[in-house]
């Protein structure tokens, strides 16, 4: 793997991220324009995605085996990343009244925004493929333990199951079922996702400067402490523990690639959505947000260029 494919896939990130920037500073940008940028991206670019990554891929009884593999691996390192920012946290402001949102802050990455596209454009489809699966699994627990905590209730109700059912997860579900029966469906349909999965990360990275635009100085202020965590735990904390458990395990040698990649990316991009919606602190989202897809943009580099300089790439 040339190094020089990572460092330029995260320069194109930067500029579109720089673009979204002079977007928000050269036109008014209000809550109904990231509503509209958000329904684009997560009901339409990012299936479209995930369908061509499946339709390009050759799906097996071993491609199958590792799809369960990446989804539980995924669940299983988002909820070691909330217990490290829980205990964290814990240890160093016991009496916070923002714990949820760092736990999940520290725990689930933006793997859909900048994590599918940039799985694309290193490992290929198939790459793509178990990023989006990754994704699959991070939705999961945002929808199951991220509501359970930011309600403070640890009961899963019918409204938790259906918040569950989005049209990303319905792309996965039946992308694989035509990929099982071995259904290919016709080339005009093919073409159409492949270019609409060209918007996935343009108008992702466009959102992140749009959203880096959006918070205020007093904000920032206010809660950049808050930020240290989260930040700490999702850039440096999680990609360290993938890397632990990639050696007690044996898997395939895209899969370990992905996981690492999907493990250094930045906080969810959608959080702040996601604590308004329960009453949260929706702002601590966005500036951690920020905060982290800014530092992102170093230690992604970095620690991809520290691996492959151990041949994991």
């Amino acid at each position: 793997m040339e190094y020089s494919v990572v460092f330029e896939s995260i320069l194109l990130i930067g500029f579109m991220i720089l673009i979204g920037v002079l977007l928000a500073r050269i036109t008014p940008i209000n809550d109904s324009t990231r509503q509209t940028y958000t329904l684009i991206i997560v009901n339409v670019a990012m299936p479209c995605i995930i369908l061509s990554s499946i339709f390009k891929v050759d799906i097996d009884p071993t491609i199958l085996k590792n799809i369960g593999m990446v989804f539980g691996l995924s669940i299983v390192i988002c909820l070691i990343g909330i217990f490290l920012g829980w205990l964290l946290i814990t240890i160093f402001d016991k009496g916070s009244t923002v714990k949820a949102e760092i736990s999940l802050l520290s725990g689930l990455g933006n793997t859909g925004f900048i994590g599918i596209p940039l799985c694309a454009a290193i490992l290929g489809p198939k790459g793509a493929l178990y990023a989006a699966i990754f994704d699959a699994g991070v939705d999961l627990v945002i929808w199951t333990v991220g509501v359970m905590l930011l309600q403070k209730t640890m009961k899963f109700s019918f409204s938790t199951l259906k918040s569950m059912i989005n049209i990303p997860t319905i792309a996965i579900v039946s992308g694989l079922f035509f990929a099982f029966i071995n259904y290919r469906p016709p080339v005009i349909f093919i073409t159409l996702t492949n270019q609409l999965a060209a918007l996935a990360s343009p108008l992702a990275m466009f959102y992140i400067g749009i959203l880096i635009m959006s918070v205020n100085k007093s904000q920032f202020s206010a809660l950049q402490s808050k930020s240290i965590i989260p930040t700490l735990v999702k850039l440096i904390g999680l990609p360290i523990v993938v890397l632990i458990i990639l050696s007690f395990i044996s898997v395939d040698h895209v899969i370990a690639q992905t996981l690492l990649i999907q493990a250094t990316m930045p906080a969810l991009t959608l959080s702040s959505i996601l604590f308004s919606k329960y009453h949260a602190n929706d702002k601590l989202g966005a500036i951690v947000t920020v905060i982290s897809t800014i530092f992102s943009l170093l230690s992604i580099p970095l620690l991809l260029f520290i691996l492959v300089k151990f041949n994991y790439f």
